[in-house]
């Protein structure tokens, strides 16, 4: 199994905040995370998930304060929001008894309702935390390929054979169509959110356009809206917004949108091996969400993204603000391994003037492809955003 190495982090969130949440979509691998964090000293777990489990929390004011020595790990969070409130005074009572950190690691799949609740009940006394599908970095130079064809979730990796990492990721997203999805209250026909998750994958990496979807869909602009701020909130779909501090520029307005794992952009488009998808149209969408999802993963906390483009066609595909840093990086993503720089990055790169400028691409060897613009593999660029990341700790 490949190693998590946000566990890290998580120690050092819980020695420094009573509650701690870790998002994520199902199957990523949180339970796992949290069930190895447990075993370092005395914890309980209950999976909200578990009728039994519930009914132990019928009244947590009574219960909880049974196992105030120890870290409470409550499962799928989001499945008994009331219980923010409760864990807000058990905070501060224990607060006042000198208790003060790592008392619950509390673990939701959909950031929803998880976030209004805690944002609401908790301020001052959590901390977020995502635990995203394996990323490149982790899965490193060797595992690269498989990464990209079939995504981070840790099954569909690890799977026997392409085929039945395609049939895990089949399930999957039936799964989530036709029982996450609903248990979280919205009432949204499963084809419906099926055929526009399959046009997001046709459209990786492009601009959003809401009134196409709308169109193909034969819904409004709103009802469009509504579903994919769904798949974000459930840390599905990732919607990247322009960048706008440059305001004496015609700046493009619409976000780009992605599906966030490679391997489930695949599986709804039926791109089952790498033979097939390196002669897909999406392979270069595909592998430009890849590394921004796996840059993103390793970059510092509170580290902005957002993609550059201006109506005369220059353009950068990611923009990375680094916190203490007075100006970005620009990272454009080519999967070639000879990659060619367009004038239009060029271009935006006098627009904004950035700290670094790196290129990244399907190779692996680190060379300098054009002034000051470093060729980088995305698992060297992953590695120094990583010591920046560990620098701010």
């Amino acid at each position: 199994m490949i190693a998590r190495k946000l566990l890290g982090d998580l120690r050092i969130a819980l020695a420094e905040s009573p509650a701690v949440a870790l998002l994520g979509p199902r199957q990523v691998g949180k339970t796992t995370l949290a069930l190895t964090l447990a075993k370092e000293s005395a914890s309980i777990y209950l999976d909200l998930e578990s009728a039994a489990d519930r009914a132990k929390l019928g009244e947590p004011e009574l219960y909880l304060p049974q196992h105030e020595d120890k870290l409470v790990i409550l499962d799928e969070i989001q499945r008994v929001p009331q219980l923010f409130q409760s864990l807000r005074g058990l905070i501060d009572a224990g607060r006042r008894r000198g208790r003060r950190n790592g008392r619950f690691l509390l673990l939701g799949s959909a950031s929803i309702d998880l976030l209004k609740q805690a944002s609401e009940s908790l301020a001052g006394r959590i901390r977020y935390l995502e635990l995203t599908p394996i990323h490149a970095d982790e899965a490193g130079t060797e595992q690269l390929a498989p990464l990209w064809l079939r995504g981070g979730f840790p099954e569909s990796l690890l799977a026997e054979s392409d085929a039945a990492s395609m049939r895990w990721r089949s399930d999957f997203i039936r799964t989530y169509l036709e029982r996450d999805i609903p248990q979280l209250g919205p009432r949204i026909p499963a084809e419906i959110l099926r055929r526009l998750w399959t046009m997001l994958a046709h459209q990786q990496g492009n601009l959003l356009n809401a009134a196409a979807l709308a169109r193909a869909l034969a819904v409004d602009g709103k009802t469009v809206a509504s579903y994919l701020d769904l798949l974000v909130d459930l840390l599905l779909v990732r919607r990247l917004p322009p960048w706008h501090n440059n305001a004496g520029k015609r700046l493009v307005k619409s976000p780009k949108v992605y599906v966030r794992d490679s391997g489930l952009v695949h599986a709804l488009l039926g791109v089952g091996d790498l033979e097939a998808l390196l002669a897909h149209p999406v392979s270069g969408g595909s592998w430009e969400g890849l590394v921004i999802e796996s840059l993103l993963a390793v970059a510092p906390v509170d580290t902005e993204a957002s993609f550059y483009r201006t109506a005369a066609g220059a353009e950068i595909d990611l923009v990375l603000k680094l916190p203490g840093h007075r100006r970005p990086w620009a990272i454009e993503i080519k999967r070639s391994l000879a990659p060619k720089l367009e004038r239009g990055f060029h271009h935006a790169c006098e627009d904004i003037t950035p700290e670094q400028r790196y290129v990244v691409y399907g190779g692996t060897e680190a060379f300098t492809i054009a002034d000051q613009v470093q060729a980088l593999s995305v698992i060297d660029l992953c590695g120094r955003l990583s010591l920046l990341r560990s620098d701010t700790k």
